[in-house]
């Protein structure tokens, strides 16, 4: 039997990108906007979508927000689904791993990034990881509301599965000889690993990918900013399946509950 999926994500959407785009996606059980922004262009279309009879309007929604700068709108929302590895790679033959990534405004630009590219979905650990928490739905701008995310207990034997079921796992490493760009493997069902912010990969995870590539950089510089680094490996994918002719990535979106 296939592993149960977690519990729901997304139950906070701050800032009028992501709130609007939870809005679309029919999540918003309740809104609370600033008074002095509701004329707003994306404001008022967010109440628009949401209905008059589910919005609050305060003086100032601060008070609510988990965010820095909420841009005047805080939504209560239902969660989105998790999705088992088993239903995502059934869905995708190409997909992000992030090694606990910690900094939720990575894990939303990661998102973002993944999605622009065709990117299947993201697996994304449970514990000593950034949440998918209002600051990681603002930054994605739009994009977890659409991209399937199976969130795990443990990265490396979640990489032992993805083997199982048919994906090359190949994680980003900058002392590894062999580069990403141009890497023919990534025409085949694949999974790219991304490891957290200073650490990299953890051996652990490391010793679970059956290869290690690397981002060609100017001489003196040693690393990247983990979005930057998943930013260009989604991209690669999408570049080197278009040069080869292989087939496009299918895109499964998360489900509400």
């Amino acid at each position: 039997m296939a592993p149960m999926a977690p519990a729901g994500y997304g139950n906070r959407v701050e800032g009028t990108h992501a709130v609007l785009a939870a809005a679309r996606a029919g999540r918003v059980e309740h809104l609370y906007v600033d008074r002095g922004r509701r004329d707003r262009p994306g404001v008022r279309e967010a109440i628009e979508e949401i209905g008059a009879d589910r919005v609050t309007v305060l003086d100032d929604v601060r008070a609510r927000a988990t965010t820095e700068a909420p841009q005047g709108l805080v939504a209560d929302c239902r969660p989105i689904l998790s999705v088992t590895l088993e239903a995502l790679r059934e869905s995708s033959d190409a997909l992000l791993v992030l090694d606990h990534v910690e900094d939720p405004h990575n894990l939303g630009a990661v998102a973002r990034s993944a999605l622009a590219a065709g990117i299947g979905g993201l697996v994304v650990s449970s514990r000593r990881a950034a949440p998918l928490s209002a600051a990681a739905f603002k930054a994605a701008a739009g994009a977890l509301e659409t991209i399937a995310v199976a969130m795990v207990g443990s990265i490396p034997e979640a990489l032992s599965r993805l083997k199982d079921l048919g994906c090359w796992v190949v994680g980003l490493e900058p002392a590894a000889e062999q580069s990403l760009f141009g890497l023919q493997i990534l025409t085949e069902p694949v999974a790219v690993v991304v490891g957290a912010e200073g650490p990299g990969l953890s051996r652990l995870t490391s010793d679970r990918c059956d290869l290690t590539a690397s981002i060609p950089m100017a001489e003196g510089n040693q690393s990247l900013n983990a979005s930057v680094s998943a930013a260009l490996a989604a991209f690669e994918i999408m570049r080197v399946r278009g040069a080869a002719g292989a087939p496009g990535r299918v895109s499964s979106a998360g489900q509400s509950s």
